[in-house]
C-alpha cells in the first residue's frame, strides 16, 4: 500500500478540530483541521519535516516537490496495526501537532492510484482506494497521470472519454491510435496498472517550483510575470543538472484554498527557458482565470531525463541558435554571482 501525503497551507490562528466520515464510493474518507501556527510558513517549506516524520514510520519515502511525499507503508501497517486510513490518521495528527499543518492524503496499491485519491481529497482528508476498477472507471481520461490534453482528444474523438472505456479496449486499439509505448502506458493506467516503486533517494523525475502572491491576485501580467520567473528558475535548474523534461504542469491555487491543476506535454524534451515559457503560458491560457482571486502557482517539470539522451529537432533559425548561446553566457553568470545575475528585462522591471 502506498501513501500520497500533500501538504497544504497552514491557517494561522486556527484551532484544532477533528471531524469524522463514511465511506463513500469505492473510498473511505476521514477529516482533521489544523492548529494554532505562525503566518509565513508555506508546504515548501515544510516538506522536509514532512519526509522527516514519515521516515519515522517507514524507510520507503520518496519526496515529490514542492509539498508532496510518497510513502510505501506496507511493512508499516502490520508494525502499527493499522489499516490505511487508521496510518494515515496518526500522520495527519503527528503533522497537526508538530508542524501545524494540514494534510491530504492519497491511499492505494500503487503510487499512480495514491496520487489520484490524494488530488481528489478535499482539504484535511484521506481518500484510499479500495477498489481500483470502481475508482477508474468513471473518471474522464485526462485525469489519468500521462495523459495530456492532445491525447485525451484523439481518445474522445474514437470514444474512449473515460478510463473505464480504455481499460476495456483492445490494447492493439490503443497502440494503433496513440503508437507502441503510449498506447500501452495509457491502457496498463487505465487498468490501475502503475509499475513505479517508492525508492528513497532515486533521480528526480521532477523539479517544481513556487511562487505565493503576498494578496489574492486576479491581474493577468502579474500572473505571466510569476510564470515567467517559474520558467527562468526551473530551466536553470534543470539544465545545471543536465537533465530536460518531456512535460510542464501548472497548479492554481485560489483565495478559496481549492486548486486547479493542468498538464502540457512540450513538442520535444527541453530545458530552455523560451520553449518552457511558451508551455507555461500556455497552459495558463487555457484555464481562462479572468477574473479569479489566485493566491498561488506551482509549476512542475515532468518527465526528467538526462539531457544526453533527449532528440532535439535541429533549427536552422539562427535566432534560436544565438537565444540558446546567450542563455548558456546567463547561466554562467548566475552561477558565478547567484541566481538574480542575469533575468529577463519584464522581471527586471
Amino acid at each position: 500500500m502506498i501513501l500520497c501525503v500533500r501538504l497544504l497551507p497552514p491557517r494561522p490562528g486556527a484551532g484544532p478540530t477533528f471531524m469524522g466520515a463514511g465511506p463513500g464510493s469505492g473510498a473511505v474518507s476521514t477529516d482533521a483541521g489544523a492548529v494554532s501556527v505562525p503566518a509565513g510558513a508555506g508546504p515548501d517549506s515544510l516538506l522536509p519535516d514532512l519526509v522527516g516524520l514519515l521516515t519515522d514510520i517507514t524507510p520507503q519515502v520518496r519526496a515529490v516537490p514542492p509539498d508532496t511525499v510518497l510513502a510505501d507503508v506496507r511493512g508499516a501497517l502490520r508494525y502499527f496495526d493499522r489499516d490505511p486510513a487508521g496510518l494515515a490518521a496518526l500522520i495527519r495528527v503527528r503533522a497537526l501537532a508538530r508542524y501545524g499543518t494540514e494534510c491530504v492524503i492519497g491511499a492505494g496499491p500503487n503510487p499512480m492510484l495514491a496520487r489520484m485519491a490524494a488530488r481528489e481529497a478535499a482539504p484535511g482528508r484521506t481518500r484510499v482506494v479500495d477498489d481500483p476498477d470502481a475508482f477508474l472507471a468513471g473518471k474522464p481520461v485526462a485525469a489519468l497521470y500521462g495523459v495530456g490534453p492532445a491525447t485525451a482528444r484523439t481518445l474522445c474523438s474514437y470514444g474512449l472519454d473515460s478510463a473505464g472505456r480504455v481499460a476495456a479496449a483492445p490494447l492493439a486499439v490503443l497502440q494503433r491510435l496513440l503508437g507502441s509505448r503510449t498506447g500501452r502506458e495509457v491502457w496498463e493506467r487505465a487498468r490501475g496498472t502503475d509499475r513505479t516503486a517508492v525508492v528513497p533517494d532515486a533521480p528526480a523525475r521532477s523539479a517544481a517550483a513556487e511562487r505565493s502572491f503576498p494578496r489574492d491576485e486576479v491581474d493577468q501580467d502579474r500572473q505571466r510575470r510569476a510564470l515567467l520567473s517559474l520558467t527562468v528558475e526551473l530551466g536553470t535548474r534543470m539544465r545545471a543538472g543536465g537533465q530536460v523534461c518531456r512535460a510542464l504542469t501548472l497548479t492554481v491555487r485560489y483565495a478559496d484554498r481549492s486548486t486547479t491543476t493542468r498538464t502540457r506535454t512540450l513538442p520535444e524534451p527541453t530545458a530552455h527557458s523560451a520553449a518552457l515559457t511558451t508551455g507555461a503560458y500556455a497552459l495558463h491560457d487555457a484555464l481562462a482565470l479572468q477574473r479569479a482571486r489566485v493566491r498561488a502557482l506551482a509549476l512542475r517539470a515532468e518527465d526528467l531525463l538526462p539531457a544526453d539522451r533527449a532528440a532535439r529537432q535541429l533549427s536552422l533559425d539562427p535566432a534560436d541558435d544565438r537565444a540558446r548561446r546567450l542563455e548558456a553566457a546567463a547561466d554562467r553568470a548566475r552561477a558565478r554571482f547567484g541566481p538574480t545575475a542575469v533575468l529577463p528585462g519584464t522581471l527586471a522591471a
